[in-house]
């Protein structure tokens, strides 16, 4: 059976959040749906997977509430569930930055959509910036972009302040996986005084999906956050996998170094791998291997 992936979010005030979970993990248990789906004050965001008839059920419940009633998302498919379980999470954030006071209900950037992308990075006046973390970026990004070499979205606006300036970058483009960091930096950047903000409508994945790839800027693969671990052009699976271990994307290549050892470490986590870590790795590898034996 092919599946069905849908990915959403929407910034709107959900004071009632709390009230929302148990109904919300109830429905989607019911549909035999699985993925994971915030929900804060500021708004709700989610990645779930099923069948079609699954999918088009929840979205259908979510925007039965008028507030979520223009809720968009996207959609790509996998042959088996990139998800173990369902989870509905309250948080205080739906992508955390950090700091309370930046709305993007009440400022935010241009968005650009993935017609319109390309056109944009391409003129030299635009500082073109990748706002995902640094081992997303490693395995894909746009012609021209700078990477910000942060480790959480939570030090984006640091590497603002100290590398850019209002009054000498006057333009600047950033794009995120689906759009939702987007949201919230170009919203910080305008309250700090830039007063040309894009970013990109629907983010990479819509890029992705709607950009051929002999028209395309993009290199590499996009990362995502479930089992697929990254997918390519058309929104196809990438060829990726996933370090148990640490979570960073290792190559067919990093899977030859002598610092990987399959659940255990790769390139990327190794040199900080102790013997603790490795007896629980093991142990993890262990229990992951009768669970499929049992599966079978």
């Amino acid at each position: 059976m092919t599946l069905v992936v849908a990915t959403f979010y929407k910034f709107v005030k959900l004071p009632d959040f709390l009230a929302m979970q148990a109904p919300l993990l109830s429905y989607c248990q019911e549909q035999s749906v699985k993925g994971t789906i915030l929900l804060a004050e500021e708004g709700i965001n989610g990645t779930i997977a099923g069948s079609r008839d699954a999918i088009d059920a929840v979205l259908c419940f979510l925007r039965s509430d008028r507030r979520l009633a223009d809720l968009q998302h996207k959609e790509s498919v996998a042959k088996t569930f990139p998800f173990e379980r369902m989870k509905v999470r309250s948080k205080k954030e739906i992508v955390t930055i950090g700091l309370p006071e930046i709305d993007p209900t009440e400022q935010v950037g241009t968005y650009v959509t993935p017609q319109e992308w390309n056109q944009l990075i391409s003129d030299p006046e635009v500082v073109v910036i990748d706002t995902r973390n640094d081992y997303e970026v490693d395995i894909g990004t746009f012609k021209r972009a700078e990477n910000p070499h942060t480790e959480t979205f939570r030090e984006f606006p640091e590497y603002v302040r100290q590398n850019l300036n209002p009054n000498q970058h006057q333009k600047v483009a950033l794009f995120c996986t689906g759009g939702i960091r987007c949201e919230k930096a170009s919203a910080y950047m305008l309250a700090q005084g830039f007063s040309q903000v894009y970013h990109l409508q629907g983010g990479i994945l819509k890029y992705l999906e709607e950009v051929p790839p002999e028209a395309s800027l993009w290199e590499g693969e996009c990362f995502v956050f479930d089992e697929r671990v990254a997918v390519r052009h058309g929104l196809e699976l990438g060829s990726y996998e996933m370090c148990l271990s640490c979570g960073h994307p290792i190559s067919e290549t990093d899977k030859t170094s002598e610092k990987y050892e399959a659940g255990i470490s790769c390139p990327y986590c190794f040199e900080e791998l102790t013997e603790e870590k490795k007896q629980r790795q093991l142990e993890k590898v262990k229990q992951l291997k009768l669970s499929q034996s049992r599966d079978i």
